[in-house]
């Protein structure tokens, strides 16, 4: 199972790797929307430590959003999914693989880019590093949930609209938690109760998405 795992995991960040174009747009995405909102709200220091918090994790989100819908279309295009599934390995184990092969190309990228952006909306130091640390705790929650997304729609017309009308309202309570350990810093306060759930949303998800997920591809390759 670990061998499957690495192997799948390499495998699509070499097919990632072929199609930079592609693999990039997410991350693309994420740095323009937010090098928008300086210009557009003003140089005024106090309303950007403001709103810094909530606009990072929405474009985090919406980022994490625009690659799902590829997730597994190109695989079950060519016949790759099927093949994996009919050759008896674990159905569970291969979700797992291509969420974490998600996060790695979407997630990760935003968490290294998130100081940068912290400097730019003016953040204090304690603040970008929890900005940080929440990303780094709520991004794979987010590719583990759209990932369960992908797979319930797979094959459908308009994918994209339904994955993001069925992830986006699980995705709250991550954007919530996100958001109110930043806030709770900059109100003297301490993050840990934030860290905890957002870890616990984590946890229960690395549990339950790969199982859900692994059902519902069984299901669209059927």
């Amino acid at each position: 199972m670990r061998s499957l795992f690495l192997a799948l995991f390499l495998r699509d960040l070499r097919l990632a790797m072929r199609r930079r174009i592609e693999a990039l747009l997410p991350v693309v995405f994420f740095t323009v929307a937010i090098s928008l909102f300086p210009l557009g709200v003003g140089p005024e220091h106090d309303t950007l430590r403001l709103i810094a918090p909530g606009v990072v994790w929405v474009c985090a989100l919406l980022a994490a959003m625009m690659s799902l819908n590829t997730l597994y279309a190109q695989d079950h295009a060519d016949g790759t999914l099927e093949q994996l599934l009919l050759t008896g390995q674990s159905a569970v184990v291969v979700a797992a693989a291509k969420s974490a092969a998600h996060w790695a190309l979407t997630g990760l990228p935003l968490v290294i880019a998130a100081p940068l952006f912290g400097l730019l909306f003016d953040m204090h130091r304690d603040s970008i590093v929890t900005m940080t640390l929440s990303l780094l705790l709520g991004t794979p929650t987010l590719s583990l949930l759209g990932s369960v997304g992908a797979a319930l729609t797979l094959g459908l017309r308009s994918a994209g609209v339904l994955i993001i009308l069925l992830v986006l309202p699980l995705s709250i309570p991550v954007l919530i938690f996100g958001t109110g350990a930043v806030g709770a810093v900059e109100g003297g306060q301490s993050p840990a109760g934030h860290y905890s759930i957002l870890g616990a949303l984590l946890i229960f998800t690395a549990l339950t998405a790969p199982p859900a997920t692994a059902a519902a591809l069984r299901i669209s390759v059927e």
